[in-house]
C-alpha cells in the first residue's frame, strides 16, 4: 500500500516531508506488529529492548543510566521497565557494594531463557522485512544511519 492510500492524505508539500512522514508511519507500523507479537510473551517491546540490552552484557552488570543510552526509545522510563522485569523475575537489581546509590542490573536465568524462546519464534514482522533484498535492506540501512548523521 501507499502511504497516501494508507493515511488517506494525497498532497504533501514535497518528498522530504513525505519521506519523513513515510519513515514515522512505517517505524509505528512496525512497532505495532512488533508489540503483538511479543505479547505472547508477556512483554512489550521497551522491556524486550531492555532484556537485549542486559543480554548483550551478560554476565556483567549494568547501571540504569548505561541501559538508558542504549535504548531505541530513550523516553522510555527505565526505571519503571526495570522494576516490571524484576517483578516478573526476569533481571536482578542490586545495591553497588562500593557506591550505595548505585544500582546494578542484571538479567536472570529466566530471563535469558525467555529470549531464546523468542529468539526461536520467527516474528510475525520478519516477512515484511524480507520483502527487501538484502542489498535493499543495506541500503535502507545506509539511508537511515545517513539521516542521523
Amino acid at each position: 500500500m501507499s502511504l497516501e492510500h494508507d493515511i488517506k492524505q494525497e498532497k504533501f508539500q514535497n518528498e522530504h516531508q513525505k519521506a519523513a512522514i513515510n519513515i514515522l508511519y512505517t517505524g509505528s507500523w512496525l512497532y505495532t506488529i512488533n508489540a503483538s507479537w511479543l505479547k505472547k510473551f508477556g512483554i512489550t517491546p521497551e522491556q524486550f529492548n531492555v532484556l537485549r540490552i542486559l543480554r548483550g552484557s551478560h554476565p556483567k552488570t549494568m547501571m540504569l543510566t548505561e541501559i538508558t543510552q542504549r535504548m531505541l526509545d530513550k523516553s522510555s522510563n527505565c526505571t519503571r521497565l526495570v522494576e516490571k522485569l524484576r517483578q516478573k523475575g526476569l533481571v536482578n537489581r542490586q545495591l553497588c557494594e562500593n557506591n550505595r546509590r548505585q544500582v546494578d542490573i542484571s538479567i536472570t536465568g529466566k530471563g535469558l531463557q525467555l529470549l531464546r524462546k523468542i529468539d526461536a519464534d520467527t516474528p510475525d514482522w520478519s516477512p515484511a522485512i524480507e520483502k527487501l533484498s538484502k542489498a535493499e535492506a543495506k541500503e535502507l540501512n545506509q539511508m537511515l544511519d545517513k539521516l542521523r548523521e
